[in-house]
């Protein structure tokens, strides 16, 4: 492959050598050079791929592509662009055949709701035929091979990776999420979405290597409006309008509103033994009643943009709700039967706005106490810890303060500072620092008509500590502490 075909889409000068040098792979890995590879050296938050060069030269690397000055052997071809991960996304879309071309494209983005709505869109588009692509924070879906996530929203060249093989394994739509941490890192760039969505914006994201501050989070979140047909919003959201002001597509909204073009109306909270569930009518667009076993309000928000979704591709009334009845996602309210007397689930809800949703939601269905368990992730910005602390202080009957994540940080010194933000409040609290003794504690004080909920974790399936990440499933850690209760351990 010739490297003008590569750069075909992007504004660069040439440094040294020649455009049309012939080149075999594309990387932006230095450990992945091969004989013929062009490097596309990316700035990143921990390392910089311009310290690379002399490794690649020595590999055999045919050209270069650089944001910057930077000495380089006189046989390798230098390449100059403005911005080397602008460039990498266009250039890993040439190097693929533009498969985003072949595909519709649908992205989400929102602090919260993400991950449901992109379950529930693909279980729906599914039930009338059509072969559907997910990336998202859980997974990525190809075609019957399911791939564990390492970020929301991966790489550029990661992402034309999975079209092309989506294209290829005869998938005609894609549904994924779409980070403000993607957007702003040009991960998403020159992707046509068909359709962009914006669930809500929550302080969320903001520190050291993710948002400087608010208005940059919410600048980003517009990005994806600039780049897609028809952009789907939340018209409730207070800030609909600021991440929108910019937007260039043809815009539709929903929510609750008399505003919206999709409404609910007549919400119903719907509780049965061992059932939380939530009932509503669909008007404006569409007309008709819609049942879901996914608990209150934010559930009728994030299937209300599934609705608004799969209106563009004419999907039948009666599919939309035999689909959104059956769409479960991992970790999202994820119902675990333990006892006949008390409700325990599990819920990815890992910061002040998830957990304040989810919550408020749960004391709608008045249990006789509603009980959170959860810690928060170590280097990430403490303000998270003392909001989500006053949440559960303010909102839970009890709160079960553990560690979650800690990575590089002390677990005590953690919990100390979630003891801050419930210090704020009149809340009860225990703490026990080990995650599955503080499950095992929840499960053994667990009272008649009690919701429990085990925050934080969701789908996630490890925990890292000191840059490990050791194997720890809740499902498991529920099942291991049921057997020690019944030997009575």
């Amino acid at each position: 492959m010739r490297l003008d075909k590569l750069l075909e889409r992007l504004e660069y000068e040439v440094i040294r050598g020649s455009a049309e040098t012939e080149v075999t792979t594309l990387v932006n890995d230095s450990r992945k050079v091969e004989e013929g590879s062009v490097f596309v050296c990316i700035s990143g938050a921990v390392s910089d791929g311009h310290r690379f060069i002399p490794d690649v030269a020595a590999k055999g690397a045919a050209a270069l592509v650089v944001e910057r000055d930077v000495e380089t052997p006189e046989e390798i071809t230098v390449i100059r662009v403005s911005d080397t991960r602008y460039a990498l996304a266009l250039m890993s879309a040439a190097y693929f055949g533009y498969p985003a071309e072949k595909l519709k494209v649908i992205g989400i983005t929102g602090t919260k709701g993400k991950t449901t709505t992109t379950y529930m869109i693909r279980s729906i588009l599914e039930s009338v035929g059509y072969k559907v692509g997910l990336i998202g924070t859980i997974e990525a879906i190809v075609g019957d091979e399911r791939i564990p996530a390492a970020n929301t929203t991966p790489e550029s060249f990661t992402i034309q990776q999975y079209f092309a093989r989506m294209a290829e394994a005869g998938c005609d739509c894609v549904v994924m999420e779409v980070s403000s941490q993607g957007l702003m890192l040009h991960r998403t760039a020159g992707i046509p979405f068909e359709i962009g969505i914006f669930t809500n914006l929550g302080k969320d994201h903001i520190g050291p290597n993710e948002h400087k501050d608010f208005e940059d989070y919410k600048r980003c979140k517009g990005l994806l409006f600039k780049q897609c047909r028809i952009g789907i919003a939340n018209v409730d959201d207070r800030y609909f309008e600021d991440v929108f002001k910019e937007a260039t597509c043809r815009i539709e909204t929903f929510g609750f509103s008399e505003k919206a073009d999709l409404r609910a109306e007549n919400v119903q909270l719907v509780s049965r033994p061992g059932y939380l569930g939530v009932a509503y009518h669909v008007s404006g667009l569409l007309d008709f009643d819609v049942e879901i076993d996914i608990p209150g309000t934010f559930s009728v928000y994030n299937s209300l943009t599934a609705i608004s979704v799969c209106r563009h591709f004419n999907v039948p009334e009666e599919k939309i709700k035999e689909a959104l009845k059956k769409a479960k996602v991992k970790g999202r309210i994820e119902m675990i039967r333990v006892s006949d007397d008390f409700t325990l689930m599990i819920d990815y809800a890992h910061n002040a706005m998830s957990l304040e949703s989810l919550l408020t939601t749960l004391k709608e269905y008045d249990p006789k106490r509603l009980v959170c368990l959860f810690g928060c992730g170590g280097n990430r910005s403490k303000d998270r810890r003392y909001e989500m602390g006053e949440t559960s202080g303010r909102l839970a009957d009890l709160t079960i303060i553990t560690s979650d994540n800690p990575r590089f940080e002390e677990p005590q010194a953690i919990i100390d500072d979630i003891k801050v933000g419930i210090g704020r409040t009149s809340g009860k609290y225990v703490e026990i620092c080990d995650r599955k003794e503080a499950i095992k504690y929840a499960i053994e004080h667990g009272q008649p008509g009690d919701v429990i909920v085990l925050a934080g974790k969701g789908h996630e399936d490890y925990q890292e500590i000191k840059g490990v990440k050791y194997p720890m499933d809740e499902r498991v850690l529920i099942a291991e502490v049921l057997e020690e209760l019944k030997e009575g351990k």
